[in-house]
């Protein structure tokens, strides 16, 4: 049985960018079916587009992955919102930057937002 963790999730509205969260998701017992917030979340099996997981009921894809020490969690510029149950633990145990443990938002350049990527 996988244990919950603690992971970035991010909607693809527009199948490229959309609003981004980190927050605590449960897994199924193959691990192929993710749960965060009354969701279920499908494996694209590898044949999303920026998407690795589509939501079980709206068929709207979302990239699903283990938050980055480093922040580079989104691929292009927007804000990341942290759940309150998850955030001491993120900026603890994550970020190693337990003095932004109040922090609920994080203003992200993305992977690919040019020379200052990755930076908040």
């Amino acid at each position: 049985m996988h244990q919950p963790r603690i992971m970035y999730i991010e909607r693809k509205d527009d199948g490229v960018t959309g609003p981004g969260r980190i927050g605590r998701v449960t897994f199924s017992k193959s691990g192929r079916t993710l749960y965060y917030r009354g969701q279920t979340f499908k494996s694209c099996d590898g044949a999303g587009f920026k998407c690795n997981y589509f939501d079980a009921e709206t068929e709207i894809g979302y990239w699903i992955s283990g938050c980055k020490k480093d922040g580079r969690d989104r691929l292009y510029p927007g804000i990341i919102e942290i759940d309150d149950d998850v955030r001491e633990e993120y900026w603890t145990g994550i970020r190693g930057m337990p003095e932004r443990k109040a922090q609920r938002v994080i203003r992200c350049s993305g992977k690919y937002g040019g020379k200052n990527a990755g930076k908040i």
